[in-house]
C-alpha cells in the first residue's frame, strides 16, 4: 500500500461522526472510507445510519452499502477492501478519511491481522453443537447463552459484541476450540509486517446520559424516514432470517415487531436500550487506546483545527506505529 497520511474518526454511535468527517473532507479534499461493521450492507442504509445520499455526495464515500445481505464479514475481508478504498483514494489525489466505530477493523487496517491458523472441521461442529444446545435452553434468544459462556472464556470479546451477533460469537468459539487460545490473545499479535501509515486519530467522545435522549431521537427519525419498510423488504428479499446483515442493532428489533411478538413502542424500547450498550461497549474500548486523541461532542472546530495543525506537519514527522501514541 502507498505510504501516506490519513485522517481517522472514531466514537460511539450516533456521535456526529458523519458531519464531523464532511467538515474534515471539505478541508482536506477527503474521501471517506466506512470504518463500521454494520453500514457495509446495501439494503439497511436506515436502520444501519448510513450516510445518506446527500451526504455522501458532497465527496466521494467508499464501502458503504456495497454487501449483500447474506455476506460475511471477516476482519481479514474488511482489511482488504479498505486498503483497496485507501489506496483509490491516494490515487484520486485525495485524503482518505476512515470514519465509525468498529475498534477492530481499525486495529486490523493499522496493525495487520493477526496470524490466526485456519479453522478445522472438528471447531466448527462443536460451535454448531453449542448453537443447538443454546437453542434448547433458550429458543428465541440462543446466543444469550453463547453470550454468557463466551464471558468465561474472553469477557474482553464479550464486552464488545451484542449476543445477537452471531457471526463473531461462533467466531470466537471457533478460534477457542481450534487454538486453545480466546480471539482477544489473538487480536493482540500484530502481522510481522503490516501496512504502516501516518495517522491521525481524533475521537468524538460523549457522555452516556447526554447521549440517551439522542439515540431515541434517531430512532425516531429512523422509523419517520421509512426504517420499518425497508426492514421489511430486506426480508422479503433475504428470504430468511438468519442472514449476517440481521445480527446488526434495530433489526431483531423490527423483526420481533414484524413477527408479532411485541409491540413498536417495546421494539423501539429494546433498540434504545441495546443501541445504548453498544455505544458503551464502544467508549470503553477506544478510551483505553491512549493513541486517539479526543473531542466533546459537535467540537467541530477543535477537530478541525487539530487536524490542520497535524496534516501541516506531517511531511516532517518520519512513519510510525499508528497504535502507539503521536509524538508531540
Amino acid at each position: 500500500m502507498t505510504s501516506g497520511s490519513i485522517l481517522v474518526l472514531v466514537g460511539a454511535t450516533g456521535t456526529g461522526k458523519t458531519a464531523a468527517s464532511l467538515a474534515l473532507a471539505e478541508d482536506f479534499q477527503g474521501a471517506v472510507v466506512n470504518l463500521d461493521s454494520r453500514q457495509i450492507y446495501r439494503d439497511l442504509p436506515l436502520v444501519t445510519a448510513q450516510p445518506s445520499p446527500q451526504e455522501q455526495a458532497v465527496c466521494p464515500h467508499f464501502l458503504y452499502g456495497h454487501m449483500e445481505l447474506e455476506s460475511k464479514v471477516t476482519a481479514g475481508i474488511f482489511v482488504e477492501e479498505a486498503r483497496r478504498a485507501v489506496e483509490s483514494v491516494f490515487s484520486m489525489g485525495r485524503t482518505p478519511i476512515l470514519v465509525g466505530g468498529t475498534g477492530m477493523y481499525l486495529r486490523a487496517l493499522l496493525n495487520g491481522l493477526a496470524p490466526i491458523p485456519p479453522i478445522g472441521t472438528a471447531a466448527k461442529e462443536r460451535v454448531i453443537d453449542l448453537w443447538e444446545h443454546a437453542r434448547s435452553l433458550m429458543p428465541e434468544t440462543p446466543g444469550r447463552v453463547l453470550h454468557e459462556k463466551l464471558h468465561e472464556i474472553d469477557p474482553a470479546f464479550a464486552n464488545r459484541i451484542h449476543f445477537n451477533d452471531k457471526q463473531r460469537l461462533s467466531r470466537a468459539f471457533e478460534v477457542f476450540f481450534e487454538t486453545g487460545k480466546p480471539l482477544t490473545e489473538w487480536h493482540q499479535q500484530t502481522a510481522p509486517e503490516g501496512p504502516r501509515l501516518n495517522a491521525l486519530i481524533l475521537g468524538i467522545d460523549t457522555d452516556l446520559v447526554e447521549l440517551k435522549p439522542r439515540l431515541a431521537r434517531r430512532i425516531d427519525l429512523m422509523l419517520e424516514a421509512g426504517a420499518l419498510d425497508e426492514m421489511q423488504r430486506a426480508l422479503l428479499k433475504a428470504g430468511r432470517r438468519d442472514v449476517p446483515a440481521f445480527t446488526g442493532i434495530g433489526c431483531p428489533e423490527l423483526l420481533a415487531y414484524l413477527d408479532g411478538d411485541i409491540d413498536l413502542d417495546e421494539a423501539k424500547r429494546r433498540w434504545l436500550k441495546n443501541t445504548r450498550a453498544y455505544a458503551k461497549r464502544q467508549l470503553t474500548w477506544f478510551r483505553i487506546q491512549e493513541h486517539i486523541d479526543w473531542f466533546p461532542k459537535d467540537d467541530v472546530d477543535g477537530l478541525r483545527l487539530c487536524a490542520r495543525e497535524w496534516m501541516c506537519s506531517a511531511q516532517e514527522k518520519r512513519l510510525f506505529h499508528p497504535l502507539q501514541p503521536l509524538a508531540k
